[in-house]
């Protein structure tokens, strides 16, 4: 008989909800480009409207504001490179990029392109030791030379250690002297308090399949008064910004899914939240060497990120594993790479310790009794992990 899977591995994804699949498969049989002018393409063209109007009403955006795109690291490129290259071509002075150290690969890899390839001078900032960005530290980036600054990128939630960023101060001091704001919101959406207008950011990035919708599509939000150059070219969609033909089922799916997820998210995080706390208390009971990282108030309601001294943390996940429960040791678009976390590292921790860590991130199917068979696994695969190391 097979170990029942204990899911907790929501922040790398999380299952579609049964109202996503159903406007997606709503229009998997339909017939029709939502680029041509025939009855069949107009229809298209509606479904893929009403759910940008869909997105928009619930982030507090313009639809003509929302872009889809593949996914969020399209999105992310899509703001870099496109804001980059639109600010460097109106003024050359427009050399410098700054973002914090702990942003996800999806931000710094194009941000090290962009170094390497057109001589973008790319400054990370520095974080304390909860991962939040030092604001400080922003503004005399910002003040030591205002009118070379391209961009700022700044996560609104990290995705490792769950942290909350002070997105709107960072708008504050970026808008002092008219520098964009671009902010990956992927881990936020659904999941705490998200409204583009009020953020006063310029752009903005989400993905369907974080919250409860499908692969391969997610958008991002761009401030009409934002001047983006695009990536690809072809067909001129999404306002000759991207390119391509649209998914329609996709778009159909992750549109629901994001309106569910804002709608029900004060309740989603009071509910994980407690399921997170639960977590946290009896893990640290059961192994008392165990320490939460990340800000302990300002944070993600379903991340949990522990530290366990001793451990090699791919060890622990894969006795974590053979148990049937699934976690993770960071970012899924890093899991593999023998490398210590570049969040833990920015955050003050020596390589050990940032290799002793995993992410338990709880979703809309995570349940209590998900708690209970962490807690019973938990110290036996601790004393193996670390008896491994002896």
């Amino acid at each position: 008989m097979s170990t029942p899977t204990v899911y907790l591995d929501h922040a790398a994804t999380t299952p579609m909800v049964p109202a996503a699949v159903e406007a997606m498969t709503r229009h998997l049989r339909d017939v029709g480009n939502a680029s041509s002018l025939h009855a069949s393409g107009r229809q298209a063209r509606r479904v893929v409207e009403e759910s940008r109007e869909t997105i928009a009403s619930v982030l507090g955006c313009r639809p003509g504001e929302v872009v889809f795109t593949s996914g969020g690291t399209e999105a992310d490129n899509l703001a870099l490179k496109g804001t980059y290259w639109a600010r460097r071509a109106a003024d050359p002075r427009r050399t410098r990029i700054l973002a914090t150290a702990v942003e996800h690969h999806a931000v710094l890899d194009p941000l090290h392109w962009l170094a390497d390839s057109v001589g973008a001078e790319v400054e990370l900032l520095p974080v304390d030791a909860q991962a939040r960005l030092d604001l400080d530290a922003l503004r005399a980036a910002v003040d030591r030379d205002p009118a070379s600054v391209a961009l700022v990128s700044v996560m609104w939630a990290n995705n490792e250690v769950g942290t909350l960023q002070p997105v709107e101060e960072v708008v504050a001091i970026a808008a002092e002297h008219g520098i964009p704001v671009h902010t990956d919101a992927v881990q936020a959406i659904g999941a705490v308090p998200v409204d583009f207008a009020a953020a006063g950011v310029d752009a903005l990035t989400l993905t369907g399949h974080k919250v409860g919708g499908p692969y391969g599509v997610g958008a991002l939000v761009v401030r009409r008064e934002l001047e983006i150059t695009a990536l690809m070219h072809g067909g001129g969609q999404e306002r000759d910004i991207r390119s391509g033909t649209i998914d329609v089922p996709a778009i159909a799916g992750f549109a629901t899914a994001v309106e569910l997820s804002v709608k029900h998210q004060a309740e989603h995080a009071a509910r994980v939240g407690a399921l997170r706390d639960d977590l946290v208390r009896r893990v640290t009971e059961v192994v008392p060497d165990a320490h939460l990282h990340g800000d302990p108030e300002r944070r993600l309601p379903g991340n949990a990120h522990l530290g366990f001294p001793g451990c090699e943390g791919d060890s622990l996940l894969m006795l974590l594993d053979a148990r049937g429960i699934e976690c993770s040791t960071g970012s899924a678009c890093s899991a593999g790479v023998p490398q210590p976390s570049h969040v833990l590292l920015a955050m003050g921790c020596d390589a050990e310790q940032a290799r002793h860590s995993l992410r338990f991130s709880f979703g809309h199917t995570s349940s209590p009794a998900d708690v209970d068979a962490v807690v019973e696994a938990i110290g036996p695969c601790v004393e193996r992990a670390r008896a491994a190391r002896r």
